[in-house]
């Protein structure tokens, strides 16, 4: 039971349209940590994603794969900007939830969940990677489980 941050994938260039769709490296990426996912049988029951393009696209990539029970939502709150604080309160490790959104705000959730603060980051995100975030119920902070990133370096 756990919580998994998703940045979006990789984007087309923000010149060609303000509201950019995911390029097809973006897609390939997004698929391969996607099943690699599948294989891990991340138990994944709902899918939340800002409601922009390249968010929703890389959500829909995940819901494919990994076929959410409670299945995929637009969810205000999940933009670049949006303040963690308001969304953080409803959040539960029981949900098994994946949010698909961008930075700063994921750099931000993180480190508030973790350490109770937006900055400095606890982590570096990557276009498509999986940030799996637990909590006992007992304890007041969220602890880091593991990471599912494309590249290592």
């Amino acid at each position: 039971m756990a919580l998994y941050l998703v940045q979006h994938g990789k984007s087309l260039p923000k010149e060609t349209d303000p509201d950019p769709g995911l390029s097809d490296a973006g897609i390939a990426e997004t698929r391969r940590i996607a099943e690699t996912a599948v294989r891990y049988g991340l138990p994944v029951k709902e899918i939340r994603h800002s409601g922009k393009t390249r968010a929703r696209q890389t959500a829909e990539i995940f819901s494919e794969a990994l076929s959410p029970e409670k299945g995929l939502q637009e969810r205000e709150g999940l933009k670049p900007m949006d303040d963690v604080t308001v969304l953080s309160p409803e959040l539960s490790p029981g949900q098994d939830l994946m949010l698909v959104g961008h930075l700063p705000f994921l750099s931000r959730l993180a480190a508030y969940l973790v350490a109770g603060r937006t900055e400095p980051p606890v982590l570096r995100f990557q276009n498509s990677g999986i940030v799996c975030l637990d909590k006992a119920p007992e304890d007041p902070w969220w602890v880091m489980v593991w990471t599912l990133m494309p590249r290592i370096s």
